[in-house]
C-alpha cells in the first residue's frame, strides 16, 4: 500500500523514510518493553535462588533483530493474503506466519554467528538441534503471544481504515464516549 501525503499526492522519500523510522521505533519498543517485562521475570525468580540474572541489553539487541524482521515481513506483504474473512482468524494466520518467520530468520541469525565464530554449519545446526525442546517450545509460544496483540492492532487498524485505530487510542477524545 502506498504511502500518500496528506494533499492525495505520492509520499516523498524524505516522508517514507521517517514512516518507516516511526515503525521501527514502535515495534523494537513494544518488543522491548514485552522482553524486558520477561527477563524481569526470570530475574526475579533466579533472584529468589540467590542467582544474579539481569541481561536487559540482551533484551534491546533482540528487539531490535527481531522488529527488523517483523517490518521485513511487513514489506513482504507476509499474510496478506487472506485465509479467512472473519478478522480473529486472519489476526491468528498472520501472527503463526510471523512467528514462523522469525523463527527461521532466527535460525538464520545463529549460522550466521557461527560462521562469524569459524563454526561449521553442521556444527550450529547441531547447537540448535541440541536446545531443550521444552525450552523452545516456550519461547516460541511466548513470542506468539506477543505477536498476537501486536498484528491484531495493525488489522484492526487496516480494517477500520489506516490510522483510525491510531487516532482513536491516541487523540484526545472530545464529548461523552
Amino acid at each position: 500500500m502506498a504511502q500518500q501525503h496528506t494533499q492525495g499526492q505520492p509520499a516523498t522519500l524524505a516522508q517514507k523514510a521517517r514512516h518507516e523510522f516511526v515503525e521501527m521505533l514502535v515495534v523494537c519498543g513494544y518488543l522491548y518493553i514485552c522482553f524486558a517485562a520477561v527477563l524481569l521475570l526470570k530475574s526475579a525468580i533466579l533472584h529468589g535462588v540467590s542467582v544474579q540474572y539481569e541481561p536487559y541489553g540482551l533484551a534491546a539487541i533482540k528487539a531490535l533483530i527481531l522488529g527488523k524482521f517483523i517490518l521485513l515481513g511487513q514489506m513482504a506483504k507476509l499474510g496478506e493474503t487472506s485465509v479467512s474473512d472473519r478478522l480473529v482468524l486472519r489476526i491468528l494466520y498472520k501472527s503463526f506466519l510471523f512467528l514462523l518467520l522469525l523463527l527461521a530468520m532466527t535460525v538464520v541469525e545463529h549460522l550466521i554467528v557461527g560462521l562469524i565464530h569459524h563454526q561449521t554449519v553442521g556444527e550450529v545446526i547441531a547447537d540448535l538441534a541440541g536446545k531443550d525442546a521444552l525450552l523452545v517450545f516456550a519461547t516460541s509460544l511466548m513470542i506468539l503471544l506477543i505477536l498476537i496483540p501486536y498484528i491484531a492492532f495493525k488489522e484492526i487498524d487496516r480494517a477500520m481504515g489506516h490510522g483510525r485505530l491510531t487516532a482513536m487510542l491516541f487523540s484526545r477524545q472530545t464529548g461523552a464516549v
